[in-house]
């Protein structure tokens, strides 16, 4: 297991500041969502130039950081047309781009069948995960010409909401470009989260063969509704996603989500030792 931090979850700063930190604190790799940690120079799609991917691989190698993910969470399911082709255009910038970085993957949510990117019960129709799978199709084939893989996270308030939606998805495309980033919170809501032990189990049986990387948060309830906090933090109990790691997936990209600069360091020495002290089976 690699663990991994949000680049915008530490301490406020420019770009190298922040890989900078991430060293410090004993992390080994990163996510990376440029318009969230760079704001002093243009990232637009024209920007992400070969010279650009070459700087930012360079810049990471240096601080022996890998970047896990490069982040593009755009919506694939929009109704606006123009939007949409805007998207596909972003998405394929940002596999050109981790051609060249040597990126983990390229990570995305499946989207809402809406232009606000909310939830709504047509999100978990058929029809809402056809349009997601007809839209990621050629996102997966540019992927694969690229020798990128393109991640989707399933997320209950989106249209991939569950495990076999998720393995539907993979089975329509029929592509090893596309794989899973497996984020055990985000498959919860207050609706279901005390089940949250067979719901785990079920997204380990169902794609556990092809999680390519893990985010690790917790939760707490609060006034009705699931709130992400940093791992030890809240409810959350990991045995099943660290001896899934332990036996299945050596040195996996592992990356901590909504951490602050004052937890972070504590989160990944507790997850850390949940896999120290993990009994394998």
């Amino acid at each position: 297991m690699q663990i991994g931090i949000r680049l915008h979850d530490t301490k406020k700063g420019t770009l190298e500041e922040r890989v900078a930190i991430a060293e410090e604190q004993g992390f080994s790799c990163a996510h990376l969502a440029l318009k969230k940690v760079i704001s002093e120079y243009s990232v637009a799609d024209s920007a992400l130039t070969p010279g650009f991917s070459c700087y930012l691989k360079n810049l990471f190698a240096a601080h022996h950081l890998d970047i896990a993910v490069l982040g593009c969470y755009l919506n694939l399911a929009t109704p606006d047309q123009a939007v949409l082709e805007k998207n596909v255009h972003r998405y394929m910038a940002h596999i050109r781009m981790a051609s060249l970085l040597g990126a983990g993957v390229v990570g995305t949510e499946t989207g809402a069948v809406n232009e606000s990117y909310s939830f709504e019960e047509r999100n978990h129709s058929e029809e809402a995960l056809d349009i997601f799978i007809k839209n990621v199709r050629p996102v997966v084939q540019y992927a694969e010409k690229m020798g990128v893989i393109l991640a989707i996270e399933p997320v209950y308030k989106h249209i991939v909401c569950n495990p076999k939606r998720a393995r539907k998805v993979l089975d329509e495309i029929g592509s090893p470009n596309l794989q899973i980033i497996f984020d055990p919170v985000n498959l919860l809501d207050i609706s279901n989260y005390k089940e949250r032990e067979s719901i785990i189990a079920e997204a380990i049986e169902v794609l556990g063969e092809d999680i390519a990387v893990i985010h690790i948060k917790d939760f707490i309830v609060k006034d009705g509704a699931l709130v992400s906090v940093a791992a030890g933090t809240g409810e959350m109990d990991y045995t099943q996603i660290i001896r899934f790691i332990k036996e299945k997936k050596p040195y996996i990209h592992t990356t901590l989500e909504n951490t602050t600069p004052e937890n972070a360091v504590q989160a990944k020495a507790y997850i850390q030792k949940l896999y120290d002290t993990c009994q394998i089976k």
